[in-house]
This record gives C-alpha cells, structure tokens and sequence, in this order.
C-alpha cells in the first residue's frame, strides 16, 4: 500500500504531506502515519515549524464513513488532532478543495491555516445523523466564537474563503486553488513564523468569545430547532457538546463530545443517514451489467414537449453545458415554455445564484423549434408531454424516424408501460424511462427506468447523464408507477380512505407531516394538480378495484373544478396572498355526505392509525416491488423516497424505517387492518410475511442477495 502519509524536509520547515487518493479521507492509515510522524518530528531540534499539506484535488474532504460501522479504529481522531495541537513548534494547515467534516477539524488542530482561493471549508456532519467528533464542537467556537461556530454546524453549508477569513478561521487567502500553491505560500508562510520568532498559537487554549450570552443563544437555537428539525435528536446532542466548550475545560469538553458522538452514532438517526450514504454509492451497481458496457457520448439533447416538465428539463441540461433544442407543436407553447425558464433563471440572479451573463448564456444553449427534424442531430431525446399513451406512440414512431441512429430515447412517463411505446420503434434497445420529479430543475431524483430490450450501453449513458445533470439516478424495471408512483398509490388510497371515514385532509397531512415527511399527501395532491393523479386512475379504470369509495374524494374535487392550488381550491382553499392552505368546511361536508351516500361507516382515526395505513400500505408495496425485482436494493426504494417524495432522510426511508419498526410487528399490523378493514387491500406482500416469520429484516434480505449476485459494474 502507498504510504498515506509522507514526510519531507525544505530548510528547517517539515512538509507532511498525505496522500490518500481520491479525496484524502481521514482514514486509519491516514492516522497512523500522522502519528508516526509528527511523533518523530517532536524529538527533531532541527524542525522550526511544520507545514501540513495534502496532494491530490482537495485537502482532507471528511472521514471515512466505513468506519461508523465497523467501529473507529487506533489511533483516533482525538489522540492524533492532539498531537498535532501539541506540537511544540508552529504546525500551518494549507488548505485547497472541499475540506469537510475531519478536514476541517484537522485544519483547526493545526496553529495556523492558509488557503488557496476557492476553498471550501463545512461542518456538515449533521447531515449525516452525527456531530463534529474530533475536536470540532470544543476547537471551532473557541476559534470564530460561540454564534458563527453554530451557525457553521447546524447550517451545513460550506463556508468560501472570503467568509473563513473574515471569521478568523483563515489566516491568509492565495489567489489560486492548487495544492502545489497553497502549499509554497504555507511554506513560506512558515518561514514567516520562523523568522519572527512565533511558537504554536493553539486553539484549545484560547476561550470561547460570546460565552457570556451563552444561555441566551442555546435557548434561541433550540426553539429554533423545535421549528425546523422537528423529530431529530443528532442537532440537540450538538448543542449539549457545544454548550461543554463554554463550560468545561478543554479536555473535559473533549471527552463530553467523545461521549455525545458514540450516542449520535449508534441512534437510529445516524444508521438511517448512514444507509442512505452507502446507498447512493450502490446505486451504478447493476447486477447483470457487463462490465465492458461503455457510455455513449451525449453532446446535444432534444427535448418533446415546452411545458413544465419539458421547460425543467431543458434547464437540467443546458446548466450542465449541453445544448438543447424543444420541440413543441405550439408557437405559443415554446413562446411560453421559453418566458418561463428565462424567469425561473432570472429568479436565481434575484437570489444571487447566478449573474445576467451566466442568464444569458444558459439560455442560449436553448433552441426552440416547431419541426421534428430539428432533432436529428440529438444524441439523447426525451418525450416530457402528458400521460397519455396513444400520444406517446405517435411522439415515438415519429422521433424514430428522424433520430440519427444511435441516439437514445427516453421516455419521461410517470406510470405509463415503456415497453409498449418502445415497441413502436424500430430500435427498441435505445428505449428507456427518464422520470423526473417537478419541478425538473430542482428535485433531485431520477428513475432510470430499464425496458426489457434496453441496451446495457443505453443504461450506463443514462447513469452518467444523471450524474452528468447532478441527479440522483435510481434504476426501476417496467411496471406501472415504477417504484415511486407505485408505491404512492396504496399509501394515497388510505389517505383518502381516512378522510371518507371521518378524519379531516388537515388531520391526515398533519398527521404525516409530523412524522416528517415534507408535506402530508393532499396538500401534494393540491400543489401538483388533483386531476393528475385522477386521470392516470380513469386511464386505468378497468384495472381498478370495484370499490366506489376508491380514490373517491380527489374525483369528487375534479369533478366540481377544484384542482388544487392552480384553481384556488382542492382538498384546502388557497385564497390568501401567500397562496397558504386552509381548511375548507366545505370540501369536508361535501366528503361527509359523499361517504354516507356509499354507506362507508364513520369513525375518527388517530393519527397514530394515519400514519400506519398509509406508510405500512406503501411499505407492504415496497416488498411486492423488491420481490418482483422492479427495484433492485431496499435502499434503492429509500433513495427514491428520501430524493423524490419528501420522506424524512433521519428515518432513511420507508424499507429501513420498517426495519427499524420490526418487520414482525409490521406484519401483525397489517393483518389487523385485513381483519378490520376492507380486506381486498391489506393481502401481506409474501417477501414482508416470509422475512417478518423468520424475524429478518430487509437489510438482512439483501445482504444475503449480494452475497450471490453476479458481478456487477461500478
């Protein structure tokens, strides 16, 4: 194995530099080999100062989240951040790339820290389920003050080196991002101390500025917490290991933090951010793929369709630097999908994210054209009209006549069946799915949606152009709704099961919002058109249950025009400025009288009864999928969910959150609700049943499967 860690001499400065490709992970080795080390140079009288430096593209990006399960191994974070701060001569940080996490914390054990222009530097461990565990809640208030160290912790967001500076978490800027630079300017930065006769300036020694209002500033942050991190327990423990730097002195704050960060570790709520982690590094391992598949090159995109979704997905590509054209059969059409774009951009120079030139050309990346032939020269076009099946074919059999051969077709269907729409062309292996969420320029997810004839070259291009368009690309097989709208249906039918038995819509979405999902399911179906979902249901009527209380709320509303918040009114009323929801008596009555009508018996369900119909229905769907092999891993159906349909990450999704549940008692559950509710929609998935008798687990279920798969492509 290359060294991680390697020592040279320059003068009387030490440069150590690590070297843990690709992006210098804090590993064991990493540890080691500071240890040995910096050990070695204490003993040097010849070392004046010390430079600590990385090769490679970035400083130390974060720890190694390997190590979360299987336990930190020797020497850890504490005892080599402590040799280092104890250094007897000055030790000087040069800092380029994405220094995260125990990068940062490394930084901030060392004396002094330069930085190459364009660095960025974050705490973002709560993002993860955990809090800064090598040093970061005692070092850094101590470094910028109380309220900036908070900020940096329980914002997550990088901080640029213009912000590091000004907070004295810098202390110079060189005007590249290098590391060769940032390097030579903390050598010579080094010799600056040397010259000047500087010794060690550790930050552990130093107090904790605005510790006098301390009381003050945890009390405002943790009503603030009660506000926006409803449910999570890894923020308050960062407060209780913060509030110990202001108390404690500096080894007894250390050995607090050590105490919270194993807690944090261990709690639900970190295994579940974990598992999404590992997850989305599962993701591009397609069992079955060969391993010589090779992406196609993707250099033009075209785009079927100027509305919402196609607008969205034309700002995807032409962000990332690829050229688009949209056809749309409307003048008027494009004329409106370009307006809307051009504001949806000029709405992010208001905000500051981009400025009127990177406007302008961005949408000059984006051709709007009446004539198919326009298309001819894409090298990936996808459909993003609406569902409906007989226009999709006609849309097909016509880009399969001018589309260069090798192109790739993506479909951006939402439930409709792909292989049916490949089947029109004649190069069905170029067919695919590429579901994207609305707003496309926003949501994170795409379903990768893989056709029984899809090439596996086809595949990969798409996994690439998600990466490529920074989506989260999750492969699905054919069926309908895929894994996403699948699983939505059950857990929809007994929401509106609940408000036709007695429960109120603002019962039910609270209900579910307090569990954390983003937002309770009618207000969804309000935001996104309650005829969407309603006509995908009359497309497929004959494939229905005979049940007329089914989905009987949402047809009631579309059938007197109440859609949503676009017509002001659906499951709440919107009448207000701020287009907020609230509730609407009459919708309710009309529902009340709906339901006597079809005889359905009145009753008010808990919202404890709430949340399990609806998030035990669509798990109990999840296991049909995984079975079926439409969804290749569990957390492939987490991923999904966390990315795409608002399901709190701190629970890692509805396949994990039933583990954490018991699969046993999620069983018992639903054969509860078979014996006292329509049975017709409460026949256990066999996978959840056999698991739940044999008192596994779904993670244990995949464990076993990939233990036997074949290879599979990275």
């Amino acid at each position: 194995m290359t060294q991680a860690a390697r020592l040279a001499m320059t003068g009387e400065i030490a440069l150590v530099t690590i070297d843990n490709p690709p992006v210098n992970t804090f590993s064991r080795h990493v540890r080691a080999a500071l240890k040995t080390h910096f050990t070695a140079l204490r003993g040097n009288p010849a070392v004046k100062a010390i430079v600590l430096a990385c090769a490679g593209r970035t400083f130390v990006s974060g720890g190694d989240m390997r190590e979360f399960e299987t336990g930190i191994l020797e020497p850890g974070y504490h005892e080599v951040l402590n040799l280092i701060e104890d250094s007897p001569v000055p030790v000087v940080a040069a800092l380029h790339g994405t220094v995260m996490g125990a990068g940062v914390e490394t930084a901030i054990a060392c004396h002094f820290r330069i930085a190459a222009e364009g660095t960025r530097l974050g705490l973002p461990e709560l993002s993860l389920g955990i809090i800064p565990g090598a040093g970061g809640t005692q070092r850094m208030p101590r470094l910028t003050g109380l309220a900036p160290a908070l900020d940096m912790m329980l914002g997550g967001r990088p901080l640029g080196t213009a912000q590091a500076l000004e907070l004295g978490l810098l202390d110079r800027v060189v005007a590249s991002e290098g590391a060769g630079d940032a390097t030579a300017a903390a050598l010579a930065f080094a010799e600056e101390l040397v010259a000047a006769g500087q010794g060690p300036r550790r930050t552990r020694e130093r107090s904790v500025a605005g510790a006098g209002q301390a009381a003050e500033e945890f009390a405002r942050r943790r009503g603030e917490l009660a506000r926006t991190m409803k449910n999570r327990n890894s923020p308050h423990v960062l407060l209780e290991a913060v509030e110990a730097a202001v108390r404690l002195p500096f080894e007894q704050g250390l050995a607090r933090e050590r105490t919270l960060s194993d807690q944090v570790e261990r709690a639900v709520e970190g295994r579940a951010f974990r598992h999404l982690f590992f997850g989305e590094r599962e993701l591009r391992r397609i069992p079955g793929l060969p391993a010589d598949a090779r992406p196609r090159p993707v250099a033009q995109v075209g785009i079927v369709g100027a509305g919402t979704m196609g607008g969205g997905i034309a700002m995807c590509f032409a962000n990332a630097g690829i050229p688009v054209t949209i056809v749309d059969a409307s003048q008027a059409n494009l004329d409106r999908g370009l307006a809307t774009i051009r504001k949806n951009y000029e709405r992010s120079v208001a905000r500051g994210k981009l400025d009127a030139a990177q406007l302008e050309e961005r949408m000059s990346r984006i051709t709007p054209s009446l004539d198919y032939t326009a298309l001819g020269g894409a090298d990936l076009i996808i459909e993003a009209v609406f569902e409906n099946m007989a226009l999709k074919k006609e849309i097909f059999a016509r880009l399969d006549a001018v589309a260069k051969p090798g192109a790739i077709l993506g479909t951006n269907t939402s439930t409709l069946d792909i292989d049916e729409i490949a089947a029109v062309t004649r190069r069905p292996e170029d067919v695919l799915g590429l579901h994207f969420f609305s707003p496309a320029n926003v949501m994170q997810l795409l379903e990768i949606v893989q056709c029984a004839k899809t090439a596996p070259d086809v595949l990969v291009t798409a996994l690439d152009v998600a990466k490529t368009i920074r989506k989260v690309g999750v492969v699905a097989k054919v069926c309908y709704g895929f894994i996403g709208n699948r699983m939505m249906d059950p857990y929809g039918r007994e929401a509106e099961r609940c408000v036709m038995e007695g429960a109120t819509p603002e019962e039910v979405d609270r209900a579910l919002e307090d569990f954390g999902m983003a937002m309770g399911i009618l207000a969804v179906y309000d935001m996104a058109g309650v005829d969407i979902g309603h006509l995908t249901r009359v497309e497929r009527a004959h494939l229905l249950p005979d049940d007329p209380s089914f989905y009987r709320p949402s047809a009631l509303l579309v059938e007197r025009g109440w859609l949503g918040q676009k017509s002001g009114r659906g499951y709440y009323r919107y009448d207000n400025p701020e287009r907020r929801r609230t509730p609407d008596p009459e919708v309710v009555a009309m529902i009340r009288d709906e339901a006597a009508r079809l005889g359905v018996p009145q009753r008010k369900p808990s919202a404890e009864e709430i949340r399990e119909r609806c998030l035990y229905a669509m798990i109990n769907e999840g296991a049909r999928i995984l079975e079926e092999g439409v969804a290749l891993r569990p957390a492939d159906i987490d991923i999904v969910y966390t990315s795409g349909y608002g399901f709190p990450r701190y629970r890692g999704g509805p396949m994990f959150y039933a583990d954490t549940v018991g699969l046993q008692a999620v069983c018992e559950k639903l054969h509860s609700f078979r014996e006292t509710l329509d049975p017709q929609y409460w026949q256990t998935a066999p996978l959840l049943e056999r698991l739940a008798r044999s008192g596994s687990s779904f993670a244990q279920w995949q464990a076993e499967r990939t233990t036997t798969e074949p290879n599979a492509k990275d």
